[in-house]
């Protein structure tokens, strides 16, 4: 019974600290470390050299990866709209790595999004527990947690934006010394 007890503690204890890096994140590319740290240590993958880009899209389009490609487009209006409904800077951060992590899988050329999102939701449970909202919006989808995203689902354009911004220092671990 003390060997369970322990296993569960420290289990207990992981997913706290790794909940309380999601809650420090203080941008794009910590909140990708974290995600790079997490995949190779749920399912022994990595990759280098991904960039970021943010654009406006349909709404009910959270992200998506270019197949062959090393970038990530992450919707910036959505990004905007849970920014501003989040209950906490925490709640934003646990979207951020959600959708990061979701799209991370991707780039291995995982296509099958059941297989991603099964793959993410796992990801999130086992290293952040059933109750944190990173699972929760993995487990169903952001509007989960912000039935708001529902509303801006029927009211935005469906459409792309024609403008878009590269993120600087994304995967900066990965750069080389000449910039």
């Amino acid at each position: 019974m003390r060997i369970v007890v322990a296993v569960e503690s420290e289990e207990a204890k992981k997913r706290s600290e790794f909940q309380g890096k999601i809650a420090q994140l203080r941008d794009f590319n910590e909140a990708f470390e974290l995600v790079k740290s997490a995949v190779l240590a749920k399912f022994n993958m990595h990759r280098a050299g991904l960039s970021l880009i943010l654009q406006v899209m349909p709404s009910n389009l959270g992200a998506y990866h270019i197949l062959g490609s090393n970038v990530i487009v992450v919707n910036r209006a959505v990004l905007a709209f849970i920014k501003e409904v989040s209950k906490s800077q925490e709640h934003y951060n646990s979207y951020l790595f959600m959708v990061l992590a979701h799209e991370y899988i991707h780039s291995f050329g995982i296509v099958d999004e059941n297989t991603v999102r099964h793959m993410t939701y796992d990801l999130c449970r086992d290293l952040l527990g059933d109750n944190h909202p990173s699972t929760k919006m993995a487990k169903d989808d952001p509007s989960s947690l912000y039935p708001e995203l529902k509303t801006l689902f029927s009211s935005a354009p469906g459409r792309f934006g024609s403008e878009f911004e590269v993120v600087k220092n994304f995967d900066r671990t990965n750069m080389s010394y000449i910039q």
